[in-house]
């Protein structure tokens, strides 16, 4: 049963990260939407439950929890940290599916799945530690020719920045190894 070991706010007013003393996944991430999207999610299912949550991503040591912003974050804090505390800690056979998972793309030619490679490790260096830091994520969805398609998730997902300035900076940072790269979040 993961412990929480701090909780802090996060660019986004209706998002708060938790940071746990224990891993709930070893790199795997999860990302809900709703409550259907995560009906096999025990964890997700639970806080889904609670009312006004909007949102659950986790991954490793680090839990957000996205609210509609209708209830006082104090209030909500209590409720949303029950569930969390109950939830199981990441296993061995979860750090073995993680060692087991590809970034790659179905359907993409070798050249392609280079480029892709290459965009990936850049995203890795320069801005995925800064959005998980802030609660959140980016999942690269497909290449198609040069257009990039990537989804928020987390804080990042419902946060007004990340689709104005933060989608910007990115395609900008992308275009220094793809200068033909468009960039788009979906």
């Amino acid at each position: 049963m993961p412990k929480i070991a701090e909780i802090e706010g996060t660019p986004n007013p209706n998002a708060m990260k938790f940071i746990l003393k224990e891993p709930l996944t070893w790199g795997i991430t999860r990302s809900y939407d709703n409550a259907g999207q995560a009906r096999d999610d025990p964890l997700a299912s639970a806080l889904f439950d609670i009312e006004h949550v909007t949102n659950v991503f986790y991954v490793d040591h680090w839990i957000t929890v996205t609210q509609d912003g209708g209830v006082n974050w104090q209030e909500l804090m209590r409720k949303v940290a029950e569930p969390i505390r109950a939830a199981p800690a990441a296993d061995e056979q979860s750090e073995r599916l993680t060692s087991d998972a590809t970034t790659a793309i179905a359907g993409l030619s070798s050249e392609d799945q280079q480029r892709l490679d290459k965009i990936n490790e850049l995203l890795d260096e320069q801005v995925r530690p800064y959005l998980q830091g802030d609660g959140g994520d980016l999942y690269v969805l497909g290449l198609e020719g040069n257009k990039l398609s990537v989804h928020y998730q987390g804080a990042c997902g419902s946060c007004p920045s990340s689709i104005s300035g933060t989608l910007t900076g990115i395609e900008n940072l992308v275009k220094s190894i793809e200068p033909d790269i468009e960039v788009v979040a979906v």
